[in-house]
């Protein structure tokens, strides 16, 4: 392709600025919930500790918040821009969601992050503590009309073309929100979100921790995380098994290509490879190291089920949507960022595990220096899980950006010189690369400044005062 070509920086733009902003999307959905249940403890206990982790966690996510209002805002221009073909062909279908994400749930979520902020100390406590659970609410409704949206492209339901062939139009909304793709993807999306979120809390909870700080709330924070993260990964575990399902359903060439399956396998054959070696341009496998009836069990959860292979698929492909078009994805990608995907996030529950067991109370010896170390620098795994699985879904959809109906080299904005998206591209690296360190900057120093230091042994407890007589007034 040419340095310039404007359907290549598209992508490339489309697909950095996604990835940039889908960053701060996990830390968003999870730290809310984190937030919303520490303060419930709070309430229910009055045990001060509590409320201290909310105002602590409550400010990263507030960063956290913020940012992601920001990056976000750029995808909805691109679809206008960068890409107007696709959006005139599929925005009757592809805009309802969106528009409800918009109006609705955004809008929702955002009324009571005010109420929350601004409510300490002036609304009643139970319902302050109800804005904080109502922007769960809010913002996990965002995650599900966005994901509807982005199902359409994977699986699209409930259209009807045009007359003209030009465009789709949109005929039962219902169909597009119980999009088997969207019931199967948000809880996958979901409980990914809380592994991170996990990940954050423990990563914090650590550093303190290793430094002998705010021992009584750290710990608890500490098993809160550690505890999270394990069962947010059964929850990823069990609907990643779903989505499997679906996929192999509504996109076999994806689930063929996670695997660099080339022909239809069943049974013992459909094995599912932990290592493989291939030749340069990917065509042919010359080693790998592969665990026997595994893919058959996971995409039809039989032992002597059958998975179409690329070949097969591309064959079937080409009769059914035309020939001249390579319909494979770039087998290389999928391959490795589906067992990348699985990896990173096995990683953290395993240090999950590993960090339950030495901070239990019957520990006989203290942790040690590099433990500690090995629970901070952890916190990305999930996070980079998240995305390589988000690189997996996409780049698994290729050459379609919406299946079977329109191929993505058709969806780009026929009148944009490359050299503009050149500079776009450019200016929104750049733009974010600063907002990253502004970003991290900002997480890092609350997250180091910690909790507020819990009374010492000649102050009153406030766990013997009345919750309604605790101050809170914390922004």
């Amino acid at each position: 392709m040419e340095l310039l070509d404007p359907l290549l920086l598209a992508r490339w733009q489309f697909g950095l600025t996604t990835l940039y902003h889908y960053l701060f999307v996990p830390l968003t959905l999870g730290m809310a919930l984190v937030v919303a249940i520490f303060q419930t403890v709070w309430h229910r206990t009055g045990d001060v500790k509590w409320l201290h982790l909310t105002r602590l966690f409550g400010k990263i996510f507030l960063i956290n918040f913020a940012m992601g209002v920001v990056t976000g805002i750029v995808q909805e221009f691109q679809f206008g821009m960068n890409w107007s073909a696709y959006s005139r062909f599929v925005g009757d279908v592809f805009g309802a969601p969106l528009a409800f994400e918009g109006l609705m749930a955004f809008f929702f979520e955002a009324t009571f992050i005010g109420l929350w902020i601004f409510g300490w100390d002036k609304l009643p406590r139970a319902l302050h503590l109800a804005s904080i659970w109502m922007v769960v609410l809010g913002s996990t409704l965002s995650a599900y009309f966005i994901l509807a949206a982005n199902a359409f492209m994977q699986n699209p339901v409930g259209y009807q073309m045009a007359a003209d062939g030009g465009r789709a139009e949109l005929i039962d909304f219902g169909a597009v929100l119980t999009n088997p793709v969207v019931l199967a993807a948000f809880p996958h999306t979901i409980f990914a979100a809380w592994m991170f979120s996990a990940a954050v809390v423990i990563a914090v909870s650590a550093w303190h921790l290793s430094r002998g700080q705010h021992l009584e709330t750290m710990r608890s924070s500490l098993r809160f995380g550690l505890w999270g993260m394990l069962v947010s990964f059964a929850g990823v575990a069990l609907s990643g098994d779903q989505l499997s399902l679906v996929m192999v359903a509504t996109q076999p060439m994806k689930m063929a290509a996670a695997e660099a399956m080339w022909n239809t396998a069943c049974g013992a054959d459909a094995s599912f490879s932990i290592f493989s070696l291939g030749t340069p341009d990917g065509s042919e496998e010359i080693w790998s190291l592969r665990v026997p009836y595994l893919l058959s069990l996971l995409s039809t959860h039989s032992l002597d089920g059958c998975v179409e292979g690329l070949n097969d698929l591309q064959a079937l492909y080409s009769e059914q949507f035309g020939a001249g078009v390579d319909y494979m994805p770039i087998v290389w990608v999928t391959y490795w960022s589906f067992r990348w995907m699985i990896g990173l996030g096995g990683a953290a529950a395993l240090i999950a595990v590993a960090g339950l067991w030495v901070t239990r109370k019957k520990a006989t010896r203290p942790v040690a220096g590099w433990m500690w170390r090995i629970a901070i620098w952890s916190a990305p795994l999930p996070l980079l899980g998240s995305l390589v699985g988000w690189v997996f879904t996409e780049m698994g959809r290729q050459p379609w950006i919406v299946f079977g109906l329109m191929l993505t080299e058709d969806g780009v904005s026929p009148n944009v010189p490359g050299w503009t998206v050149l500079i776009s591209l450019v200016a929104f690296t750049l733009v974010y690369a600063a907002l990253a360190v502004v970003e991290f900057g900002l997480i890092l120093k609350a997250a180091q400044q910690g909790p507020d230091p819990l009374p010492g042994p000649d102050d009153p407890d406030p766990r013997s005062r009345a919750i309604e007589d605790t101050p809170t007034t914390v922004y």
